[in-house]
C-alpha cells in the first residue's frame, strides 16, 4: 500500500483510514443532506423521492423501493440490483462496497454494517477504522431488525430471520436465524 493513497482509497481497499478526513466528511455530509431530504419527503412526492434516490445511490437508485427513513454513510458505495426493497428505518454503513442483488427485501430496521474497528484498544484509540465489503445475492429476504456484519456474503434466495446477527457467510438457498445466525435448514 502506497503512502500516497487518499483516505477514501484506503477506505475502499479495506485499509485503516481516517474517517475525519475532509474529503470523507464532505461526502458523508452530502449523503446526510440527501437522505434527510428523502426522509422528510411526502408519499405524494414520487418524482422528488426518485431523484433523491438516484443522487444518493447512483448504482441502482432508479428502481429501489424505499420506505423512509433510511440512513447510510455515503450512498455511492451501495450497488443495487433491480427492485430492491428497504422497509422503514434501514441503515447501510457503506464505508466499503455493499452489493445487493435484484429483488432482495429488507424488513424494518434491518442494518448492514461494512464498518469495523481495530480489535487492539491502543490502535482503536487512534481513531482509525476500516471496512469489509458485504455481498447479498438476488431474491434474498432479510428479516426486520437483522444485522449483517462486515465481510459477510449471503447467497441467492436465502432468508435471514428477524433479529438475526449474521457474522459468517450464508450459502444460497438456506434459512439462517439467531445470534449469531446459524443455518436452520435449506429452502
Amino acid at each position: 500500500m502506497s503512502d500516497h493513497q487518499t483516505e477514501r482509497e484506503k477506505m475502499l481497499t479495506g485499509a485503516l483510514y481516517d474517517p475525519m478526513d475532509a474529503e470523507l466528511c464532505a461526502a458523508r455530509r452530502r449523503a446526510r443532506l440527501l437522505f434527510e431530504s428523502l426522509n422528510a419527503s411526502r408519499d405524494n412526492e414520487v418524482r422528488k423521492r426518485r431523484q433523491l434516490l438516484r443522487e444518493l445511490i447512483p448504482d441502482g437508485g432508479d428502481t429501489v423501493w424505499m420506505q423512509p427513513p433510511f440512513y447510510c454513510d455515503y450512498g455511492d458505495n451501495i450497488h443495487l440490483g433491480e427492485k430492491v426493497f428497504f422497509n422503514f428505518n434501514c441503515v447501510v454503513l457503506d464505508v466499503a462496497d455493499v452489493y445487493i442483488g435484484a429483488r432482495t427485501l429488507f424488513g424494518p430496521a434491518a442494518q448492514v454494517y461494512t464498518a469495523t474497528h481495530p480489535m487492539n484498544a491502543q490502535e482503536r484509540a487512534s481513531g482509525l477504522e476500516s471496512g469489509k465489503p458485504i455481498t447479498i445475492g438476488e431474491d434474498v429476504w432479510i428479516g426486520g431488525g437483522a444485522i449483517i456484519c462486515p465481510g459477510v456474503t449471503i447467497g441467492d434466495r436465502s432468508v435471514i430471520g428477524a433479529g438475526s446477527v449474521v457474522t459468517k457467510d450464508i450459502p444460497a438457498d438456506h434459512v439462517a436465524a439467531g445470534n449469531p445466525a446459524r443455518i436452520i435448514r435449506p429452502i
